[in-house]
């Protein structure tokens, strides 16, 4: 949590503004995904609340793991399925099975590893969030304008829960597409051991694949909606960083028990109209004025001189930007493994969905599932590369910021300490696939090109096939 300074040495809760223009903190930002995460079976030990009797406790938490070894079961026998309906589709040369068949197994064995992987970091995972969830600030410093984090936080949960019905919506259509078309087949054409059509057999095949469909869905929508949500709340304490920036000398003026009159006139020069406004200074917050009245009404502590309250104040923004710079680096040992794979997998998924959907027959709803895996696929990539060039980008606009306001009045107690800063600050955030490459703009040009490269030579491949059958 902030310093009381911050937030212009009054309560921590105080208002910067109208309840409508500044929503308090909310208390868990993550309520929502950990519900998800827990429904999903990725999270082998949750974390219960006190008041919960022991015999309960252990009664969910062995539930818990029951429930995400089960998903764990389906996932893999499912990808060994179609990893035997792939090697005898191969003798027969039929790339249209073939592909089939892989992109399937490419699907399942990479849910198991998603699976397996956020089992094993869900722990670090709710440490991460609930750090964050303590730490992060919900105003930017105490001065003549300000952000709030509630329109970000309300934006990523939206984000969330779209993009988790999104990928449901794709792959249980997939599943219950015979159920539609009042067909007594399967979802899913795989190899079983045994004759899957039996009216014996036939119900718990068909429930075993739906589930694995749903599996599926939500696990990659974790993923996604688990990286945008990070993402985006890095992205909003730049903003609250930047617009603290903005307000050092506001702030300090502020703590220095100046009268509202003088601070109108602060806030009349730094907030332009909107003729004269910069465009572009904040990624996700909208910047507001500051209702002054707010802090005339309530106990502050004693005034300080200008130069101590300024160079407070910017000990504020340091603490800010290493828990900024903290998170983005956990955020990188956590996601950068599961990257790696996520680019290779949408990478070899993109190829073979273009290929079938070029290439393969035109039934009507097997060229919508089609479609919709293709749209998920596409979409996801660029939710990984855009908000990882969005943090890349507006990581390093520290100068900016500075240039904004009016810090230059007490260089003299703080020129040495804003000179570190501005060197610390020119590193850009990223999130790497592996530390190999960057999820960037540029790593989506290049999935896509590489995609359609492996794309082409699957159509030589089927060319040859006709010429020679013919």
């Amino acid at each position: 949590m902030a310093s009381l300074q911050f937030h212009g040495g009054t309560d921590e809760n105080v208002g910067y503004a109208a309840r409508d223009l500044d929503v308090p903190r909310v208390r868990q930002l993550f309520g929502v995904h950990l519900k998800i995460q827990w429904a999903i079976g990725m999270m082998p030990v949750p974390s219960l609340p006190a008041w919960v009797p022991d015999w309960l406790q252990s009664l969910l938490r062995l539930f818990t793991i029951g429930h995400c070894l089960l998903v764990l079961f389906i996932s893999l026998h499912l990808g060994v399925l179609f990893c035997k309906t792939t090697l005898d589709a191969m003798p027969t040369g039929k790339l249209e099975d073939i592909t089939d068949a892989l992109t399937m197994t490419i699907i399942y064995f990479f849910t198991v590893y998603a699976t397996s992987y956020w089992c094993l970091r869900s722990e670090r995972m709710l440490r991460f969030l609930s750090h964050i969830n303590h730490e992060y600030r919900h105003h930017s410093l105490a001065g003549v304008s300000f952000v709030n984090m509630h329109s970000t936080y309300r934006w990523f949960r939206s984000v969330t829960l779209v993009w988790l019905a999104a990928c449901m919506g794709g792959t249980i259509s997939w599943g219950i597409t015979p159920l539609v078309l009042r067909n007594r087949t399967l979802p899913l054409h795989c190899w079983y051991p045994f004759d899957a059509m039996d009216e014996r057999f036939y119900s718990l095949v068909y429930a075993t694949q739906l589930y694995g469909q749903i599996i599926v869905g939500a696990v990659f929508a974790y993923g996604g909606f688990m990286f945008v949500t990070i993402s985006f709340l890095l992205l909003g304490q730049f903003d609250v960083l930047y617009c603290s920036l903005k307000n050092l000398d506001a702030h300090a003026r502020l703590l220095a028990g100046e009268s509202l009159q003088a601070l109108s006139v602060v806030q009349r020069d730094l907030l332009l109209d909107d003729a004269t406004c910069e465009r572009g200074q904040y990624a996700v917050l909208e910047e507001h004025a500051t209702d002054l009245s707010c802090f005339e009404s309530t106990g502050r502590q004693s005034p300080l001189s200008l130069t101590k309250a300024a160079h407070e104040a910017l000990v504020e923004c340091v603490r800010l930007h290493r828990f900024i710079l903290g998170c983005a680096a956990e955020m990188e040992q956590l996601f950068s493994p599961y990257c790696l794979f996520k680019s290779l997998q949408i990478t070899l998924q993109l190829c073979l969905l273009v290929f079938v959907g070029v290439s393969g027959s035109r039934e009507a709803m097997r060229v919508i599932n089609q479609l919709q895996y293709l749209s998920l696929t596409t979409v996801e990539l660029l939710m990984f590369t855009y908000c990882g060039e969005l943090l890349r980008r507006h990581s390093v606009r520290v100068v900016e910021a500075f240039g904004r306001g009016a810090w230059w009045q007490h260089a003299s107690a703080m020129r040495q300490d804003v000179l570190i800063f501005l060197v610390n600050s020119h590193r850009a955030v990223q999130v790497t696939a592996g530390k190999f490459y960057v999820m960037d703009i540029t790593r989506l040009r290049l999935v896509i090109t590489q995609a359609f490269s492996f794309l082409t030579l699957l159509q030589k491949l089927a060319a040859k096939k006709t010429v020679a059958g013919s």
